[in-house]
Formats: C-alpha cells, structure tokens, sequence
C-alpha cells in the first residue's frame, strides 16, 4: 500500500533530511522494505501496512526531535529507533531553534522579562535602547508561535519615517521604497527560518512585512502582530494600529523613545499608549536599558553618553523656563 505522509511547514528540510540525504538514507536503512520518495515537507512511502505504521511513527520522533533542535543526525535518529533517550540541552531562556540550530534565547533581564509576559499578555511594549534586542526578541515569540502553531500568520510593521528621509526621495516603485525601511525585520526572520521556507510564507501570506499605513481597516486574528520602531507613530496611527486586534492575537509594540523622528511639535504615539494603556489589564510594559544591550561593548557607551548629553539638556532647560 501506498501511504502520504505531511510534515510541519516549519521544520527546515535540510537539516531534516541531512547532507545528500544521509538522514533519510540511515532511516530508510532500518525499514528497507519501505519505498520512499519526498519532496518538502511530504513523503510518499510504499509498503506492508503494518511496516509503514512503525516507519511513519519514527518518522515523526524524528521530525519532532527536529522541529524542536533544529538539527537532526544519523545517531540521534538510530537512539530514537532504539527507544534510546536523546539529550537534549536544557535552557529555560531558548525560544526556539533557527536556521542551522543556532540557539536562539532571551540573553538579557529584560529579553527574558519579554520572554515570559508574553505568554500572560496580548499586548506587550517594549521600550528601549538601539541594540537592546526587543525586535529580535519580538520575531523570535512569534516565529516560536508560528513554528508551535499557536497562531497561523506573523504580520510585521514599520512606519516609514526615518532619519528624515522621505520615501518619495527613493528610486522604484512602492515595494523598492518599503523594502529599506523593513530590512531589520527581514534580516532577523532569516536567521530563524530556512530562506526557501521563508519565501514560501511570505508568498503565502503567512508572513506579510508591510509599513504601518497597510494595516488600515484590518482584523488581524490568530496573528502575531509587532509594530516596530513605534516611536515614529501618531497617536492616531498608533491608534489604529492597536484597534486592529483580533481573535487570538497578540501585539508586541517596540520603540526607542529617544530616537523620535517626528516633528519636535508632534508628539510620539509610542509615548501617548504607553501613558494611557499601561494600568490596563493585559498590557505589560518592558523598559529595557543600556545594560540589555548585545551588539558591541562600544554600543552601550555610546548609548549612555547620548542619554547623559539629553538628561543634562533636560535639566537645562527646566532651570530656564
């Protein structure tokens, strides 16, 4: 008989199936009546019914040993078959395994901090310094929740206004002008999902990047929903922003509030939510610091003598008025 067997979306093949196939080439080894063709994330295996359920129940030991690793070998796979225990490193800071099991993990107080209110709370700000990790550690909740298929889609948002550059300055079309603004998003999903696959979701529409103005008359349901660099919002953008939530949803808002592209008349949606929202229930607010930071040492410094420059400013000019 012949029999169709449908893996998770999310696993990634190549670490799956291992180089020139020699995982399924060791597995296919313990049942060598089965025939198998795959291709995916879906294999067709022919054989005697009875075989084919004890193949296809390894198989899946396998692909969840995989899914939750993100590595797979030919000895992990013979310990599996041989009801051996397969050690795995326990870190009650991992969110999840990406692209070639590279650990991925709350690496600071306050990413651990965002780690655990996430699972307690739909709408989540995360406040913070340049390289304090908050969208990195954003994706990564809602690349575990895709992967664990608590939710079925990962919308990513930016507002397109930066560094006082004006999107109509940009050659293109409208994807080529969005396209430098969402790079941060794009540069972070890369790192926890195959490129293959990632393509694959974005054509789908299981992961839509797109700039804050798109999510105008949406309900964003069984989604994970981030809203990065959200100090460069309108309260009404903002606003909406928020409204948008639907079903089975959670929003993670990210923001520095000391890099405020807006007119110096304006003031930052960011800073409005935080004030007006932070008491309600179900909303947690992270303030991350200079000691969250993780890119190079130098960061931080720079970092914190810009803040002691702006404190001093501040200061300054309450003693005038």
């Amino acid at each position: 008989m012949e029999r169709i067997i449908q893996l998770n979306d999310m696993l990634d093949t190549a670490a799956f199936y291992g180089v020139n196939n020699q995982n399924m080439i060791c597995l296919k080894n313990q049942f060598p009546t089965v025939k198998l063709v795959a291709r995916d994330c879906r294999i067709k295996a022919s054989g005697a019914e009875k075989t084919l359920d004890a193949f296809e129940q390894a198989l899946h030991q396998c692909e969840q040993l995989c899914l939750k690793t993100g590595h797979l070998s030919e000895k992990e796979i013979l310990q599996l078959l041989h009801g051996e225990k397969v050690e795995e490193k326990k870190d009650e800071d991992l969110i999840l395994y990406g692209v070639h099991g590279k650990v991925i993990s709350a690496r600071s107080e306050h990413q651990q901090q965002l780690m655990k209110a996430y699972t307690h709370n739909d709408l989540l700000f995360a406040i913070g310094p340049a390289g304090s990790g908050k969208t990195y550690t954003a994706i990564a909740l809602a690349v575990s929740a895709l992967k664990n298929k608590e939710v079925k889609r990962i919308i990513l948002s930016r507002p397109a206004v930066e560094a006082g550059e004006k999107l109509g300055f940009l050659p293109g079309d409208m994807r080529d002008k969005i396209d430098p603004y969402l790079q941060p998003l794009y540069d972070a999903l890369q790192d926890m999902i195959p490129g293959t696959k990632l393509n694959e979701y974005m054509e789908r529409g299981i992961i839509q990047i797109a700039p804050l103005a798109f999510m105008r008359g949406r309900t964003l349901s069984d989604a994970v929903v981030i809203l990065d660099e959200a100090q460069n919002t309108t309260i009404p953008q903002i606003k909406m922003f928020l409204t948008r939530l639907g079903i089975n949803g959670k929003m993670i808002v990210t923001g520095d509030l000391t890099q405020i592209d807006l007119p110096a008349s304006q003031r930052s949606g960011l800073a409005d939510a935080v004030d007006r929202l932070c008491q309600v229930k179900g909303v947690q607010v992270i303030r991350f610091t200079e000691k969250d930071i993780v890119r190079h040492p130098l960061v931080g410094r720079i970092v914190q003598a810009y803040s002691k420059q702006q404190d001093a400013q501040a200061s300054s000019q309450q003693q005038t008025d």
